[in-house]
């Protein structure tokens, strides 16, 4: 079995402590929230079964943390230019492909996804493929929404998901609000 060792680092964001997990090439491997890390170890187990993976906590800041940090002080297109590298199946990787083309500002069914990437009928699979993203914010999963425009579930909850769309200035129902959003609070499992 194969060894690779990703960096960890951790660092607070207006929406919780997230973790980001990159390689040694820079590539980012996950990102997600502290109070999730048992379902992000789980993610990595999944994807990369062939593989045993060391994570080692580093403190300086990699390209990806420098623009998670700029994209929460504003500049949203911080992140669009990130190198990610996932395993999944060929079927995830096209989802979060698709999910990386959602324009910032805006959002997407699952049927509008499926559609996208050629596949109407799939809205089932595209939906279990965005549930299984192993890299929140920078693969925009925040971004997909239900048919009838509804917040529909997300890996780091609601609340987070409505922060992220506010913080990215999509107008969504009254529940959303434009300006600028105040940090949320979040307490452990």
């Amino acid at each position: 079995m194969k060894t690779a060792t990703f960096s960890i680092e951790r660092c607070n964001t207006p929406t919780g402590r997230m973790l980001v997990v990159s390689d040694e090439h820079g590539n980012l491997r996950a990102l997600d929230w502290e109070d999730h890390e048992e379902r992000m170890q789980r993610l990595l187990l999944r994807y990369y079964r062939d593989t045993t993976i060391a994570l080692r906590e580093v403190t300086r800041k990699s390209s990806a943390r420098r623009a998670l940090d700029a994209y929460f002080d504003g500049e949203l297109g911080a992140i669009d230019e990130l190198q990610t590298a996932t395993g999944g199946t060929p079927f995830q990787r096209e989802v979060w492909g698709a999910l990386r083309r959602i324009p910032t500002g805006h959002t997407l069914s699952y049927g509008g996804l499926a559609a996208s990437i050629g596949r109407p009928a799939a809205v089932r699979a595209v939906g279990l493929a965005n549930g299984a993203n192993p890299i929140a914010i920078v693969v925009p999963c925040h971004r997909v929404i239900g048919a009838n425009a509804s917040l529909t579930g997300y890996g780091g909850g609601l609340e987070r998901k409505r922060w992220l769309l506010a913080h990215e200035g999509v107008e969504q129902s009254t529940s959303i609000q434009r300006t600028s959003p105040r940090p949320i609070s979040v307490s452990a499992p």
